[in-house]
């Protein structure tokens, strides 16, 4: 396929500036970009590549300034627009699976829709319950009366655990475990005695739960992930968490038991929460932050323990700054210990 600039213009309804004629046959990054392909800036911080990329033409936003004699798309969101255009390109999507698979092991008491997919060496409970047009991929477990909605995708090897409920276009990537026991242990006569974890998951509409993410059921009630929330990959989500709908939770973070997080949440990879606190609406958590107290609805941390932004940033560079100030502190002191022996 190939598109001008200005036809790819108009379907992203964006605003052209330079050769309207420019020939498009691909996309690539901005720094792998060669003529004939179009790339996006999406964050001003990367605004210096607009002047070496070999991209034929760049979807910006509208308040970028770029360099004279590029072909420049200008919209509202570029990485949205990037995403329609990549769509135009992109080959064509393989057509999902169909059917259930002669190899699929389904219990006589399990409740199947007739347009869900079941694929090879899937296992589906006794009393668990599959919606429509839900697509069950190769190796996945869904255990005894577990509850699946409709339209969901569960690609190869995910695991729901017995009674588990799983709402509606939910989408759970290769090797998510869902129900897992949660890690709850009392020490008694100087051993550890297993907590029973008799509680349930709950996993509301459009969540998305990325690769090896796990999600563990509660001690008791449940484990509950509310509309919109995506989750990356390698995430672990401790019994009795609640997350609030469209909170963002990148790779490698760790939510502690009985966390209780807000909406629009934006957590940023390796960061961990002890237990028992809460997080407010629309806080943002930095990247590898350790979070050891309630964090107010808004606002911005970083680092260990957390702090608000800005005062981690001052007292990282303090940090920073002390290999400087103890060798002034050790002259300094030197300089004092010869004007006392020249006074004796």
């Amino acid at each position: 396929m190939q598109k001008t600039a200005s036809e790819l213009a108009s379907i992203v309804n964006g605003s052209l500036e330079g050769n309207p004629g420019e020939v498009i046959s691909s996309v690539a990054g901005l720094r792998e970009a060669q003529p004939g392909q179009i790339s996006f800036l999406a964050h001003s911080r990367y605004t210096h590549l607009l002047g070496s990329t070999e991209a034929s033409a760049i979807l910006v936003g509208r308040d970028i300034k770029a360099p004279a004699g590029k072909t420049i798309i200008r919209v509202d969101q570029a990485s949205v627009a990037f995403g329609r255009v990549v769509a135009l390109f992109a080959p064509p999507p393989i057509p999902p699976p169909t059917g259930i698979h002669p190899q699929a092991v389904i219990s006589p008491a399990a409740s199947v829709d007739p347009s869900a997919s079941v694929q090879a060496f899937a296992v589906i409970e006794a009393g668990a319950r599959i919606g429509a047009h839900t697509i069950i991929q190769a190796g996945c477990y869904v255990g005894a009366e577990a509850v699946i909605g409709q339209d969901c995708l569960l690609y190869p090897n995910v695991t729901i655990r017995e009674r588990c409920v799983i709402g509606n276009r939910v989408i759970l990537h290769a090797g998510a475990v869902i129900g897992a026991d949660g890690f709850g242990y009392d020490m008694v006569d100087g051993r550890y005695q297993k907590v029973p974890q008799v509680g349930i998951v709950q996993i509301d509409d459009d969540v998305e739960i990325g690769a090896n993410a796990t999600v563990d059921r509660a001690r008791f009630g449940r484990t509950w992930i509310k509309k919109g929330v995506k989750i990356d990959n390698l995430v672990q989500v401790a019994h009795n968490v609640v997350i609030g709908e469209n909170t963002a939770i990148a790779a490698q973070a760790g939510i502690s038991g009985s966390t209780v997080i807000g909406k629009n949440v934006i957590i940023a990879g390796q960061v961990g929460t002890v237990g028992h606190i809460s997080i407010g609406d629309k806080a943002i958590l930095g990247a590898q932050s350790g979070i050891n107290h309630d964090i107010p609805a808004g606002q911005f941390v970083f680092g260990y323990p957390a702090q608000e932004h800005r005062e981690a940033m001052k007292t990282h560079g303090m940090i920073l700054r002390l290999p400087k100030m103890i060798e002034r502190l050790r002259k300094l002191e030197e300089q004092v210990s010869r004007l006392s022996i020249g006074q004796a």
